[in-house]
């Protein structure tokens, strides 16, 4: 193990980055999070020291090593306490070697954290002395000189650590990342923070964490967190922006989309299922055994396509669970038939019960109709819930999702979520139209109220509640590709063909104008990022979500980051490390925030190093505008963006 430690210090390359000397006053407090790999050496005083959560009582001389990442915590005592910190960057050659990195895996020298009380103080005192007095003279020749000293001084504490590191073990390190994950899980933990503080590498600690617990560091983060929005969300009334803010999610959209695809269920769908009281395992007291599946949350397999409809607006969703006693529910089926019945038009629904089994292979919903059928008699349109009859020309339609394309077809309904409402792109068409609640609260009472004699939905979960009510056609959001299949779906569903083709036709003069125009504006292989800024952790955006990913990627046909193309066309939206922002970032970047102005962004760690940022290159938009992705939406923020990047041209 020892060989393998000199071993990669013999071929790593390596810079001092700063050597300080510092004194504390009686009981002062420090805490600093190493930016390099350190080496702290007291000369004088005594202090409780805790470095990555290893606790130290240290007196006069004392050496500590942690990488880069590590926390140290000094409470000094009633004499104070004077140090030096020694700071240091590594890097191994590459190419031709691939045992260093090997061998990096299973012991990584410049990430240990240890402490120790050195033998020969006084020589460790004279060589970090030299070194500060060479580097503090800021001359070529002195910083090479200060250089030379570093190795002497690594070779001296080094042949003392095997005898006095603290190290911690693989059992150490799975428990101590299960430890910060259930102390900090709202915190911006990735994969690579976590192998900082433990001494690994990341890929090593993925490794050893899965085999101990059968989770990846990340999943088990995942998990807790779930874990924690379940319990507030059986406990309280908090909504999911709250709930996401309190575990380390950007907002209850994402939070949403996270639940769905690993528990199955949306938040509402849990809080009103489950009754009894939660439990997480304590895999720190399993370890030994290794075995914890018996108590690991719940995973599912699912289709994401199915689950994109709970983020089509921003907003507050509130998660008040609604009472529905055995005696409403009755009433509710009850004056259902007696409209049913008593309606001279209604339509009868055949994707109920009967037709379930039919429809359940369909993975496409279509509009047949024979040559018996015109537009002024009721369709048969296939879903995935089954055949269901439209009314030739319904007059009364309750829409959750699809909103934007039953306006564009001059569709006014009579009911819609309340975030449709707010929607800015058309606003004004719907005056007069009712509010049904909210996506993961519509109301089953105010539905009914409304009389509708059709339901459109995004949303299978909600057919067999809404289908008691009237048709419903259901649409699994991502089933209608683009804007031309779901102008043009919808227009012949509902009757309204001549209305799809004339819509389109303006869309797509429209969008080639636009295209037109941002083409003579910026470069053919320029790329443009589509985020959300957030300080624990930006979102990165594909072409199927709002934020303006359909208009940058799909209407106007841009290139995202090619090295991140792949996950981003595959995956729509990516949560990004602070560490990998500049990854993420193209030439452009069209930007979601909140209060947020470009001059204010370029004061910001990280992103005031990207050449977008300083290069002024930096659309932003609040959530209102941006988290929207109807095909009118689309139309109008395609032709802002055109005249953003025109703007832009003209001021180089």
């Amino acid at each position: 193990m020892w060989n393998n430690y000199y071993i990669l210090w013999n071929y790593a390359a390596v810079s001092i980055a700063d050597i300080r000397y510092m004194e504390l006053g009686p009981t002062e407090e420090l805490t600093y999070k190493f930016p390099a790999s350190t080496f702290v050496f007291t000369i004088q005083g005594k202090a409780y020291v805790t470095i990555n959560d290893q606790k130290h009582e240290v007196s006069r001389f004392y050496v500590l090593h942690g990488g880069k990442g590590s926390v140290l915590h000094i409470e000094a005592g009633q004499s104070g306490l004077n140090l030096f910190y020694l700071m240091y960057k590594v890097s191994l050659p590459s190419g031709g070697r691939t045992d260093l990195g090997n061998m990096m895996e299973r012991m990584n020298p410049f990430q240990l954290t240890y402490g120790f009380a050195p033998k020969s103080p006084v020589v460790l005192y004279e060589q970090v002395k030299q070194i500060h007095t060479f580097w503090n003279q800021k001359n070529p020749i002195h910083h090479f000189q200060a250089k030379s000293l570093f190795y002497p001084f690594v070779e001296k504490v080094s042949a003392q650590i095997p005898h006095a590191a603290t190290r911690y073990s693989v059992t150490d390190q799975i428990s101590k990342v299960i430890e910060i994950v259930e102390s900090s899980y709202a915190e911006p933990l990735t994969l690579h923070v976590l192998a900082e503080k433990v001494g690994s590498s990341p890929r090593s600690l993925s490794r050893k964490f899965k085999q101990a617990t059968g989770y990846s560091p990340i999943d088990y983060l995942i998990q807790f967190r779930l874990f924690k929005a379940k319990e507030v969300l059986l406990h309280t009334d908090a909504t999911l922006d709250e709930i996401a803010a309190g575990i380390g999610y950007p907002d209850g959209y994402y939070l949403g989309r996270m639940f769905k695809k690993h528990t199955g269920l949306s938040p509402l769908q849990f809080k009103e299922k489950t009754s009894g009281p939660l439990k997480w395992p304590d895999l720190t007291s399993t370890l030994a055994r290794n075995d914890i599946s018996s108590g690991r949350a719940g995973r599912y397999v699912y289709n994401d396509d199915d689950n994109h409809y709970q983020y089509k607006h921003g907003g507050s969703l509130y998660m008040n669970r609604q009472t529905r006693t055995g005696m409403l529910l009755s009433i509710l089926l009850s004056l259902t038939l007696l409209l049913s019945a008593c309606s001279t038009g209604a339509t009868s629904n055949s994707g109920g019960e009967n037709a379930g089994s039919k429809g359940a292979s369909s993975a496409t919903s279509t509009v047949t109709t024979d040559s018996q059928s015109n537009n002024s008699e009721p369709r048969i349109i296939s879903t995935v819930k089954g055949d269901i009859t439209v009314p030739a020309e319904p007059k009364r339609i309750v829409v959750d999702l699809y909103l934007g394309s039953l306006i564009a077809l001059g569709i006014k309904p009579v009911g819609t979520p309340e975030m449709n409402l707010k929607n800015p792109y058309f606003t004004k068409s719907l005056e007069g139209v009712e509010n049904i609640g909210e996506y993961e609260t519509i109301s089953l009472e105010k539905v009914l109220e409304l009389q509708p004699d059709l339901i459109v939905t995004g949303d299978p979960d909600l057919f067999d509640s809404f289908s008691k009510i009237a048709p419903t056609l259901v649409v699994p959001y991502g089933e209608l590709k683009n804007t031309h299949e779901e102008i043009a779906y919808f227009g012949k569903a509902l009757n309204k063909e001549k209305e799809a083709e004339s819509w389109l036709a303006d869309y797509d003069g429209r969008i080639a104008d636009a295209k037109k125009r941002v083409s003579e504006a910026i470069e053919a292989d320029a790329e443009v990022s589509v985020m959300q800024f957030y300080d624990k952790a930006p979102l990165a955006f594909g072409d199927n979500f709002g934020r303006g990913g359909q208009a940058v990627y799909s209407a106007l046909g841009l290139n995202p980051p090619a090295d991140k193309k792949e996950i981003l066309m595959k995956d729509q939206l990516v949560e990004v490390s602070s560490e990998s922002i500049p990854e993420f970032a193209g030439d452009y970047i069209i930007l979601t925030a909140e209060n947020l102005t470009v001059e204010e962004l370029k004061s910001k760690p990280v992103w005031s190093s990207l050449d977008a940022v300083k290069n002024n290159r930096v659309f932003i938009w609040s959530p209102d505008r941006s988290w929207y992705f109807d095909p009118i939406a689309t139309l109008d923020q395609t032709e802002e963006l055109a005249a953003w990047f025109t703007k832009t041209a003209d001021q180089k």
